[in-house]
């Protein structure tokens, strides 16, 4: 398995709960995957740079994970499908 870190940007204009929720499925596929997460920060919501799909803020969350290649797959598939999220970024880390 190899380490990643993964950011992604939920759509503020949802009650607290809502985002909350996506921001546990989001957590979930990592999991359900085989794999595990090592570090999971919520960044809280912010202005965006640019407006993306019409939303001015966002809720930023970052986590670090130990994961498949098949599970972060899985979550690039599954993150580009879901409305609720408006960006996500993967990075893989260096192996050290």
């Amino acid at each position: 398995m190899s380490k990643y870190e993964i950011m992604f940007i939920v759509k503020a204009t949802q009650d607290s709960s809502e985002v909350s929720k996506t921001a546990d499925a989001m957590k979930t596929i990592i999991t359900d995957n085989k794999s595990k997460v090592a570090d999971f920060k919520e960044l809280g919501e912010k202005k965006l740079a640019y407006p993306i799909k019409k939303e001015i803020n966002g809720y930023y969350y970052v986590m670090t994970v130990e994961a498949t290649h098949e599970a972060v797959s899985e979550f690039n598939r599954k993150a580009q499908l879901d409305e609720r999220v408006l960006r996500h970024l993967i990075i893989k880390l260096d192996e050290e």
